[in-house]
């Protein structure tokens, strides 16, 4: 025996067809028809404003011997020298035939803070050493006369250890081909913090494909260590008044350090 419907069941029947709609329509689902209103629809709630977004966290690469899988024996280097000579007279990617010297790495073994490059050029390939020429005396002024730091008391590398020809960007093998390295030199460093300079050393140092401007000037992880992303001196060769941007990155790492901040900039 059919019963007749109280106004309330209805009410209740058109509020699960219209959740329901809603719920297709927001999955994406074409030719959905509008959710049916109904009679005595409660109020919309107040919706409260958007929370600015938090910066993007990004989870550090897994460590273990998976990592060094490419090269049986890497995770075995407990020091800086022996990395050094296990690394030997690489021929592992194609940009070993047209460099002068590899370029490994110089500083404090025991660095607190360590910055990251993306590849030597010229001088870099003459000198065996990273960050010599006009990109690198900028450095050393951000570190000496701005940080108050030696040069000597941190540790500074690139992500490939050869130079590309020309001083093109690295290309993604070569990237592939030394960032084991790179991994076990922050093993064996150990800093507090990193400075990521550059699109292709903080790219490769988070595996993303933003670009700097969009990543700088924000905290990041990388093996569990925090990293700060922000332009090369090289493009602050180019473009001098990005410098106050670098500057203020740098300032965040001083704090990180726990370092006084000069009242200016020398």
């Amino acid at each position: 025996m059919s019963r007749e419907v109280s106004a309330g069941d209805r009410r209740l029947l058109l509020d699960s067809i219209s959740d329901y709609l809603a719920q297709l329509a927001e999955e994406g689902l074409e030719g959905v028809p509008n959710a049916p209103s109904t009679a005595a629809a409660a109020p919309a709630p107040a919706i409260e404003p958007a929370a600015k977004p938090a910066a993007p966290h990004v989870r550090p690469a897994e460590s273990g011997p998976e990592l060094f899988s490419p090269y049986p024996g890497l995770e075995q280097t407990q020091t800086l020298q022996s990395l050094l000579e296990f690394i030997g007279d690489c021929k592992r990617c194609k940009l070993a035939p047209g460099r002068t010297n590899l370029v490994f790495g110089v500083g404090n073994p025991n660095a607190e803070l360590m910055f990251v490059g993306e590849g030597p050029g010229a001088d870099e390939d003459e000198r065996g050493e990273p960050f010599v020429g006009r990109a690198g005396q900028l450095l050393t002024d951000i570190i000496e006369r701005g940080m108050r730091m030696r040069r000597q008391d941190v540790y500074i590398c690139n992500v490939v250890k050869c130079r590309p020809p020309g001083n093109r960007n690295p290309e993604p093998d070569e990237v592939a081909a030394c960032e084991p390295f790179l991994m076990r030199q922050i093993e064996l460093v150990k800093p507090r913090v990193i400075v990521g300079l550059g699109t292709f050393a903080v790219q490769s140092l988070l595996k993303v494909k933003t670009p700097i401007s969009k990543l700088r000037g924000r905290w990041y992880e990388v093996r569990g260590i925090r990293m700060m992303p922000t332009f090369h001196p090289a493009y602050l060769l180019r473009n001098p008044a990005d410098k106050r941007l670098v500057w203020a990155d740098i300032q965040e790492v001083m704090k990180a350090l726990g370092k006084e901040i000069p009242a200016r900039k020398a």
